[in-house]
């Protein structure tokens, strides 16, 4: 088996392991980091010149987005209005990683990834103060 198809193979089982024993509070953060980690492979890729690549990641960073949204649960908040907002976020990345994948434009991906980056430390926040 050549060493990275080995590689990928073990990241991916590592993956399926944590995600069955993680809490739903880690899970979210898993989502988070794999939406980094998606934003920097389709930025890389970009920069490469692998359209197809990039195209890839990018559809891979919405369908994580896509996952975040569901996970909203208006009946596990009072905060009805801070849920639609984050909602609202997450409606304008899909929206902007759209237009870079358009626009073949890495700084769009940079400001998602610095808004992800945002909420996942204030998520992270929560989860120490637990």
């Amino acid at each position: 088996m050549h060493p990275m198809k080995a590689l990928r193979q073990y990241q991916k089982v590592n993956s399926h392991a944590q995600a069955s024993e993680a809490s739903p509070h880690r899970l979210v953060q898993m989502l988070m980091e794999g939406l980094l980690d998606r934003l920097a492979q389709a930025k890389g890729a970009m920069a490469r010149g692998q359209v197809a690549q990039k195209g890839v990641m990018i559809g891979k960073a919405i369908e994580i987005i896509g996952g975040l949204r569901e996970g909203l649960d208006p009946e596990k908040t009072d905060d009805r209005k801070g849920l639609a907002k984050v909602d609202q976020l997450y409606a304008y990345m899909t929206k902007q990683l759209i237009q870079a994948n358009r626009q073949n434009d890495p700084a769009i991906i940079d400001e998602v990834a610095k808004l992800m980056i945002t909420v996942k430390t204030g998520w992270d926040a929560i989860g120490n103060a637990a």
